[in-house]
């Protein structure tokens, strides 16, 4: 039996396992750092609260006793991203399944545990009987991230042990929420670009012989048709746009929302309708937009001159959306650098080259090099501007012919891996912590009425 209804298997067990033993805490770091444990002190008093090892950003390092800037680092599991994705490059390999084992069970796999994970995700790369016309067909919606929230909350219905938050149950839900992922995305934008555009529909099944990137280009395209760098590509990004520290939006919406004990499928509808924000998931589509809006006004993408005065009137709120930013540079934890922008930023220029975007790709990096230049002339910043991740995946996601409102799904694609990590590690850790803590406070004899208080 696969999908939805797969019994909780030795593997599961197994992985189940390895999940702990990379997942689990050393506690006295609570004390060390004063970190509450869970979401009351001893008085009741609710806190903020959280460590993880999942991943890690730095953009600071310490000298000679001050905290400085310094080129950002991104952190899973200990791997370097950069380290991580060179791997993936230099071996001229798919690594979206590999690093969703690193972020899931806390180690890299061996060759076979690989073998055996990808094919169990494989496995699990379909929908229930008749869900695509039952669902995904009906009421399509014009944002696909409604349309991915509502198929995630159906998919409860199907799931013959929804609640059960025992760690095997939930971590078999998150590696099927992470195999479907894909089909409820694309299909979604099949039904809304047929039913709300008039245009034809698609409906490619995925191939368990390909990786998670291959089989969305698949998905997505009439033809099926699709080249080796831009599926490398897409895993690329796939793979960056995977975990960014428990402190964003959507990953704390999953700590907080699990923390309560809510079902795996509502705690993931959360955290979707978190990173739907266009402060969030929505930020290179507002790259985007603007690219568009100043290739109408600059005539001359070499001129360095002409894109300096575009610039400033953005900074002014002359240009674009009058809001006064220039989107894509800057981010609130990197100054010096973006690590994830400077590994995407190695391959948008092949890319460019293999879709005759060369021009484009010679305005982006002006830009790249030019509002730093301009942003400190014009206002008073306390760090350095850099690119970000978001700076370049929108003209990545526009070269790979992927529909506008495919980009924030395709955050979500890549999403989901961390929010499944960060998942079973809160349930790990609140379950050793929470209730030996509270034994007493929970018990019925123990509890004091409010009109006696």
């Amino acid at each position: 039996m696969t999908g939805f209804n797969m019994k909780v298997t030795p593997e599961i067990e197994n992985l189940t396992e390895i999940c702990k033993d990379h997942s689990t805490l050393d506690l006295s770091l609570y004390g060390k750092y004063d970190v509450k444990r869970g979401l009351r002190d001893v008085n009741g008093k609710g806190v903020l609260a959280g460590l993880t090892q999942v991943s890690n950003v730095c953009a600071t390092k310490v000298v000679d006793g001050k905290e400085v800037p310094c080129a950002g680092k991104l952190s899973y599991r200990g791997y370097d991203i950069k380290d991580l994705t060179r791997g993936f490059i230099e071996d001229d390999r798919f690594g979206f399944e590999e690093t969703t084992y690193l972020l899931m069970f806390g180690k890299l796999p061996t060759a076979q545990e690989l073998q055996d994970f990808t094919k169990l995700l494989a496995n699990q790369r379909s929908l229930p009987t008749n869900f695509v016309r039952d669902v995904i067909m009906k009421a399509p919606s014009k944002d696909i991230m409604n349309a991915l929230s509502r198929s995630v909350l159906t998919l409860y219905c199907y799931d013959k042990n929804p609640d059960d938050i025992a760690l095997p149950n939930v971590l078999r839900q998150c590696l099927n929420l992470i195999s479907v992922f894909p089909l409820l995305s694309v299909y979604g934008y099949q039904a809304y670009n047929h039913y709300s555009c008039g245009k034809s529909l698609y409906i490619h099944n995925p191939k368990k012989d390909l990786s998670t990137a291959e089989n969305i280009l698949r998905m997505l395209r009439p033809d099926k048709k699709y080249s080796h760098l831009e599926a490398k590509i897409l895993d690329l990004a796939l793979i960056l746009h995977m975990e960014h520290g428990g402190g964003n939006n959507s990953t704390f919406t999953t700590r907080v929302v699990s923390s309560s004990g809510t079902d795996t499928y509502s705690a993931v509808a959360a955290a979707l309708g978190s990173l739907k924000g266009p402060k969030h998931g929505g930020a290179n589509i507002k790259v985007m937009s603007m690219f568009n809006d100043m290739k109408k006004h600059i005539k001359d993408f070499s001129d360095e001159d002409e894109i300096r005065v575009y610039l400033r009137k953005l900074l002014h709120k002359e240009a674009f959306d009058k809001r006064g930013l220039i989107y894509g540079m800057g981010h609130a934890v990197y100054s010096v650098s973006d690590p994830r922008a400077q590994v995407l930023k190695g391959f948008v220029e092949k890319l460019a080259k293999e879709k005759g975007r060369m021009k484009d790709y010679q305005l982006y990096a002006n830009v790249e090099h030019l509002a730093p230049e301009v942003i400190a002339q014009e206002r008073r910043i306390y760090k350095g501007v850099s690119a970000n991740v978001d700076f370049y995946s929108g003209f990545v996601y526009s070269m790979l012919d992927l529909p506008l409102e495919l980009y924030t799904p395709m955050f979500a694609v890549a999403r989901i891996v961390g929010w499944s990590a960060h998942r079973m590690e809160e349930l790990i850790n609140v379950d050793k912590i929470i209730r030996p803590a509270y034994k007493n406070v929970l018990d019925p004899s123990e509890y004091v009425p409010l009109s006696d208080r």
